[in-house]
C-alpha cells in the first residue's frame, strides 16, 4: 500500500495574520505600561500625602505643646501664661498667609519651657519648603527638598480659645495637592 502525502497550500502564518498578532501583544503591552505609569503615580502621590498629613498633624501639635508650656510653666500664672502665648503667636500666625515655626536653632534657654524657645516666623505671601534631613529623617529647614509647605494660622474665638489651623501644600505632575488640621485650643486652667 502506497502513502500519499498531500502538500497544503495553508501551511504557516500570512503576513496580515502576523500583523494582528504583534498589534494585540502591542496593545496588551501598552495597556500593562499605563497601569504600571498609574500605580508609581498612585505611589508618589499617597507617600506625599502621608507625610503631609504627619507634618500637619506636627504643626498642631508643636502649637498645642507651646500653649501646655506656656500656662503651666509661667512664673507669674496660668493665666498670664495664656496671654503670653496669645502674645507670642498672634502676631505672626494670625494673617492670612500665616507663620512656620522652625527649630532647628533651637536653644533651651529655659530648661522648664523648652517650647519657648521655638521661633515662629511670619509667612511673607507664603512660607519656606519644608526639607528632608536624611541624616536624622526629620523634615525642617536644613536639607534636601522635599517639595511640601506647612503653615500655621492662628484664629482668635474667644478670649479663652483660639483656632489653630496647619496645611501641608504639594505639587504632583497630576495638580496642586493640600492637607489640613485644625483644632481648638482652650485656656484649661482657671
Amino acid at each position: 500500500m502506497r502513502k500519499i502525502f498531500l502538500k497544503s497550500k495553508n501551511e504557516g502564518y500570512t503576513l496580515v495574520e502576523t500583523l494582528v498578532a504583534v498589534s494585540i501583544f502591542s496593545v496588551s503591552i501598552l495597556g500593562l505600561l499605563v497601569a504600571l505609569s498609574q500605580g508609581l503615580a498612585d505611589t508618589g502621590y499617597a507617600k506625599k500625602k502621608i507625610a503631609a498629613a504627619y507634618l500637619a498633624q506636627e504643626g498642631i501639635e508643636y502649637i498645642r505643646n507651646m500653649r501646655d508650656t506656656f500656662v503651666i510653666y509661667d512664673a507669674v500664672g496660668p493665666q498670664e501664661g495664656w496671654t503670653a502665648f496669645i502674645d507670642y503667636v498672634s502676631p505672626s500666625c494670625a494673617s492670612e498667609f500665616g507663620c512656620y515655626f522652625d527649630d532647628s536653632n533651637l536653644v533651651y534657654t529655659n530648661p522648664n519651657k523648652p517650647m519657648a524657645g521655638i521661633l515662629i516666623n511670619a509667612c511673607d505671601g507664603t512660607c519656606p519648603e519644608l526639607l528632608f534631613n536624611s541624616a536624622t529623617g526629620k523634615y525642617g529647614y536644613i536639607g534636601e527638598s522635599s517639595g511640601l509647605i506647612r503653615k500655621i494660622q492662628v484664629a482668635s474665638i474667644t478670649a479663652d480659645e483660639v483656632k489653630i489651623t496647619s496645611t501641608v501644600f504639594w505639587s504632583q505632575a497630576s495638580g496642586n495637592y493640600s492637607v489640613v488640621f485644625s483644632n481648638n485650643l482652650l485656656n484649661w486652667i482657671e
